[in-house]
């Protein structure tokens, strides 16, 4: 964390800006991180609560006047946290009396936790030259959460600021995200994201564009595919899949069973059968779009032996079984009529070619 922004992987614009907002002392009462999961959103915010109170980089002991002095074009607040002075410690060690953290109580944020907060922020801060609350997830705020946290933002306790973080603006209220400066964390391109996985942990290059492309820009979410072998998942399925129509129907059956002994992982199985046949269409046309792009070779093979039409079915009828399991319908069922489908479709076009 103590790296500062530039640790943020993929998001310069972003982090440009906030460091400039320190650097100016152009702080405002509140801000609103926006952006997909693992886009480094609270990161940001933590890096900036600390750069905020922070008394390194050479500078004296910063008084609580300074929050509300114009900029002397110097810049009042370190544009990086230095990680070593006291209040830099005190954060990184979960101790500062002034980060104060809000977080979902289950699903949701809910209005009590917004009336604590209020009693908190009712009183000074205790040494901080600036009170930082850290609203985590912000979209999961109930209706009477967000408008006890609109109070708080139409009249914002003293030298306090308040930082949402939240994937987007749509759940949150209108006249919440007008009273915030909005900063918006875009997913990391995959070419970005995979040569950071490959620098940073050291993920060979195929499997670390593979994971990069499929984690949707989420340097987190690429982390959690790799931690969960996802890969050597997908291949094994692949290999399933594509000799599934030579087969018998008590291998077809055992497949679906297998499968549909945890149901996470039967979504994801659906989600890689999904993909890998969409992959077979694009291909033919954009082999440079496919999403398993360590693959490349088994799709340029396997491509030309598939139409069009007959991939679409087979991704419809993966979607009506995608469908089937979110109502909660028999779990092994759903699977073994899908794998038994896609064998016969298999056979039908061997046979008609």
């Amino acid at each position: 964390m103590t790296s500062g922004f530039g640790s943020i992987i993929g998001q310069d614009k972003a982090a440009e800006f906030l460091s400039v907002l320190l650097r100016k002392g152009a702080i405002p009462n509140a801000l609103l991180l926006t952006g997909p999961e693992g886009t480094g959103k609270r990161t940001a915010a933590y890096i900036f609560a600390m750069a905020a109170n922070c008394s390194g980089h050479g500078r004296s002991a910063p008084t609580p006047e300074d929050h509300s002095r114009p900029s002397s074009g110097e810049g009042v607040f370190p544009s990086e946290p230095c990680g070593v002075c006291r209040s830099c410690r005190k954060f990184e060690s979960g101790n500062h009396p002034d980060i104060i953290r809000v977080d979902p109580d289950g699903r949701f944020t809910k209005i009590a936790q917004i009336r604590e907060l209020r009693q908190t922020l009712a009183m000074k801060p205790y040494e901080a030259r600036l009170r930082v609350v850290i609203v985590g997830q912000a979209h999961s705020m109930n209706a009477e959460a967000s408008n006890a946290l609109l109070k708080v933002l139409e009249e914002p306790p003293d030298r306090t600021l308040l930082i949402l973080v939240a994937l987007g603006t749509t759940d949150l209220l209108p006249t919440i995200v007008s009273r915030c400066r909005h900063v918006r964390f875009r997913p990391v391109p995959p070419k970005v994201l995979a040569e950071a996985l490959r620098r940073e942990k050291g993920i060979g290059g195929d499997e670390a564009l593979v994971l990069a492309t499929l984690a949707n820009g989420s340097f987190a979410k690429a982390l959690a595919l790799k931690k969960t072998g996802w890969v050597a998942r997908r291949n094994w399925l692949v290999r399933e899949l594509t000799s599934l129509d030579r087969r018998p129907a008590a291998a077809v059956l055992a497949l679906a069973e297998k499968l549909a002994k945890n149901k996470d992982d039967a979504v994801e199985a659906l989600e890689i059968v999904k993909t890998w046949f969409r992959d077979l269409i694009v291909f033919t046309y954009r082999p440079d779009k496919i999403l398993n792009a360590d693959l490349s070779q088994e799709l340029g093979r396997m491509a030309p032996k598939r139409t069009v039409r007959d991939l679409l079915e087979r991704i419809g009828a993966v979607e009506r079984a995608r469908r089937a399991v979110d109502s909660n319908a028999n779990l092994r069922l759903i699977l073994e009529n899908l794998f038994l489908n896609l064998a016969e479709a298999g056979r039908d076009h061997r046979i008609n070619t």
